[in-house]
């Protein structure tokens, strides 16, 4: 892709328990997933459903304090409970300085180990846009060399999965301006910004996840 081009990383989909949302998605979807960790600053955790260039974050609060003096972790905590509910998208980019300055947004740096001890880095921007309206990602550049999440080594019953559709609510003029250039499988209706539903496809069913 171009360098600004925007291209879909993941779906955030907030649960009520990470392992048993996990347990729930692998019986109802064929899909399975792995332990994530914790967001430090958040209060929040996630597991993860890798899908090769994509993924399904299911995510949680863990630390209600915590939680509760970062946006993020409110938008997550106001979502609750939930078994497996829609609650925003991240688009990821090569450039994100180029996109964060057209924007005006500012970039914050961010990390975590992962379940095998490697270090995930990765910077981001547009996270208390993308709180106030689900409908606007949340802005990615992974590090160099890190272990981005959606190539994680998993076996899935279902055979595998694309995400081949985002449902938004929201001011679709707003939303392009936001995207500019972009590669991503989304459709746009009025309404209150949300993520309302996420289509994803296996290869022998089409299933949605919705609000």
């Amino acid at each position: 892709m171009s360098s600004a081009r925007l291209e879909l990383d993941h779906v955030l989909l907030a649960v009520e328990d990470l392992e048993a949302a996990g347990r729930e998605m692998e019986a109802r979807y064929g899909l399975a997933s792995i332990e994530g960790g914790r967001h430090p600053g958040w209060g929040t955790a996630n597991r993860i459903v890798p899908l090769g260039e994509t993924y399904l974050e299911l995510i949680t609060v863990v630390d209600q304090a915590e939680a509760a003096r970062s946006a993020f972790g409110n938008w997550v905590a106001d979502a609750l409970p939930a078994d497996v509910r829609p609650l925003g998208w991240a688009a990821r980019t090569d450039d994100l300085d180029a996109v964060a300055g057209r924007l005006g947004l500012a970039l914050s740096a961010r990390s975590r180990p992962t379940s095998s001890g490697q270090l995930l880095e990765w910077r981001i921007a547009g996270i208390d846009e993308a709180v106030a309206e689900p409908s606007l990602p949340i802005l990615i550049e992974w590090g160099a060399g890190t272990p981005v999440p959606a190539r994680s080594p998993i076996t899935h019953p279902a055979g595998g999965a694309e995400i081949s559709k985002l449902q938004l609510t929201g001011d679709e003029q707003r939303i392009a301006g936001w995207l500019h250039s972009h590669d991503l499988p989304i459709e746009v209706r009025p309404g209150t910004p949300a993520l309302a539903s996420v289509t994803l496809k296996t290869p022998a069913d089409e299933f949605v996840i919705s609000r």
